[in-house]
């Protein structure tokens, strides 16, 4: 048979001592935990084990002996070692040494109770014990009572490394009778700064969480659910990105204990996201605020409306003469033109009576900047929106208009076939009509149809205006998403310390020879960085269209009013 020994990299400096670890018999392998290393009581040593074993769960008992012969020089050591297989009583007894300056370590197997004993084939498998610990390739900590479902997996050393955390606890400073070496002989891997936040967080946590159920009752109230709030918390961003990053704060603040690897990440997740975008928004707002940058901003937004203004009146003075030489319905024509131009007369009177206002307005929306970017991009969207409002109402009107004669003209061309649209039945039925139904029908649809050119291009030219507008608030709640929901500790973390997020092991021949062990390496394997992307993406709160191009094109052929930016709740648990 194979008897496969995983032994960490970190106990190959230790002094010679004894082995303790855990023996899957399942596998015929053993799992080297640590070295307790001369001088030491066997008696202390098994009550140490025991408490160990109480407490994790986990079958920790020696099973052999370890030694440098760098460090120990006498020849009855080796005499030693053998004999202390008698005292703890480990079938079959592992004895691992290193010889001088030499870089491969010697594995043999002892079976002294063995009536018929039967050589065996070792490989020595050298680990990472901080990796593998850290890696979380194991089973949940919470099935730490229950065995591994399949112990020829191997996940049982992970999970094996993972419970015994008990027993890294020590550091090398302990005055205790034991002395261990394991991948935190140096001390527990943290530092007094760390846990005096640690403990300056529960009172913080404790504060943060009453302040965010007072502005959630205050969000919840009835208040908010009368017509004139109602309908601006669900049409501004700035209101949607807000109870977004408000859900995000009540993540943090609880006080409930993630319950796995994947909701500690998106916790961190989310907090970094939340440094970052708040670490932004002040340097946006210093920018703002700093050489009378509001103040040139609000000089300059005056005259960029009128400009815009000035272009939609040339613009719609082209449409109503002879646009790219067609021939246009004059009345018709005329009666849209001056209805549009009315329109910009009025959006530039609003314009100028709001112009002694604008800076005063810009002042106390760059204060919000402290808020997060996000919320500074969505309050930039909303003022857009609010900027181009007339080239919206454009839309809707010239939108309504060919979308009330494109079904005229379906619905009577219908009538000419004979037909009609029976609506209890939602399908087109045969139906016979008079010869005055029909003469009515003839003229209604020649004026539709002699019509529809001039109320296509009117709609055609809004249509572009207003996709052009919502491609730039596009692109601005497409930044907003990118912050919102990219993992960016899990990034750093893949980056610093690739093994926290591992995908699998990988193992690499250090030594095949005959006569010795097969020595192997075992490596982690981490998750590629669109791997980490698509594992732990936060969820988003802007709903995008998710129609096709065909979808697309249809909508805009029978007039149908496009809503890209619909804030409803596209959110993941």
């Amino acid at each position: 048979m194979v008897l496969k020994v995983f032994f960490p990299s970190c106990c190959s400096s230790a002094e010679s001592g004894i082995l303790i670890g855990r023996w899957i018999s399942e596998q015929n392998s053993a799992v080297i935990l640590a070295v307790v290393h001369f001088p030491f009581i066997p008696v202390q040593v098994k009550q140490y084990l025991g408490e160990v074993q109480r407490m994790t769960k986990v079958t920790v008992s020696v099973l052999g002996s370890w030694s440098n012969s760098k460090q120990e020089k006498e020849e009855s050591l080796s005499e030693f070692l053998e004999d202390l297989g008698t005292i703890f009583c480990h079938e079959p007894w592992i004895q691992i040494s290193k010889e001088g300056d030499s870089k491969f370590w010697s594995c043999s197997i002892l079976q002294k109770h063995s009536k018929n004993p039967q050589e065996e084939e070792i490989i020595l498998v050298y680990y990472d014990q901080r990796k593998v610990m850290l890696s979380h390739l194991h089973p949940p900590l919470d099935t730490a009572g229950q065995r591994a479902e399949d112990a020829s997996k191997l996940s049982a050393i992970f999970d094996t490394v993972a419970r015994s955390q008990v027993l890294f606890m020590t550091d090398r400073y302990d005055e205790g009778p034991i002395k261990l070496t394991h991948w935190q002989s140096d001390g527990v891997e943290a530092s007094i700064i760390v846990e005096l936040l640690k403990q300056a967080s529960v009172p913080a946590c404790m504060l943060l969480t009453f302040l965010l159920s007072v502005v959630s009752g205050i969000c919840r109230s009835r208040v908010l659910k009368f017509w004139p709030l109602s309908f601006l918390w669900s049409k501004l961003s700035t209101c949607e990105q807000l109870g977004h990053r408000l859900q995000h704060l009540q993540v943090i603040s609880s006080n409930k204990k993630a319950q796995n690897q994947s909701q500690l990440m998106r916790k961190a997740n989310i907090f970094v996201s939340l440094l970052i975008d708040v670490a932004l928004g002040i340097l946006l707002m210093s920018w703002l605020y700093r050489k009378n940058r509001i103040g040139h901003l609000a000089d300059t937004l005056i005259p960029v409306a009128d400009h815009v203004a000035e272009e939609l009146q040339d613009l719609l003075q082209w449409l109503m003469g002879a646009p790219a030489g067609l021939k246009m319905n004059r009345a018709l024509d005329q009666v849209l033109g001056r209805f549009f131009l009315y329109h910009i007369h009025l959006w530039i009177s609003y314009i100028h009576l709001l112009s002694p206002f604008i800076e005063m307005i810009l002042w106390y929306v760059g204060l919000s900047a402290c808020l997060g970017l996000t919320v500074a991009l969505c309050i930039l969207s909303d003022i857009i929106a609010l900027l181009t409002f007339h080239i919206y109402c454009f839309y809707v009107y010239g939108a309504r208009l060919y979308c009330l004669k494109i079904y005229g003209l379906s619905s009577l061309w219908r009538l000419f076939r004979g037909k009609k649209w029976n609506v209890l039945r939602q399908r087109v039925d045969s139906c016979s009509y008079d010869l005055d139904q029909l003469f009515i029908g003839t003229l209604l649809f020649t004026i539709l149809l002699f019509l529809l050119p001039t109320t296509a291009l009117y709609y055609l030219v809004f249509t572009l205006l207003r996709l052009l507008v919502v491609i730039v608030q596009g692109l601005i709640h497409l930044l907003v998403d990118l912050i919102d929901s990219l993992p960016l500790y899990s990034l750093i973390l893949r980056l610093c310390r690739s093994y926290r997020l591992a995908a699998g092991v990988k193992f690499r021949v250090l030594e095949q020879q005959d006569g010795k062990p097969l020595r192997l390496l075992m490596q982690i394997n981490p998750l590629s960085y669109g791997g980490v992307v698509q594992t732990y993406r936060l969820p988003t709160y802007s709903c995008y269209p998710r129609d096709s191009w065909a979808s697309l094109c249809k909508k805009l052929f029978l007039g149908e009013l496009i809503y890209p930016w619909k804030h409803k709740g596209d959110k993941q648990n």
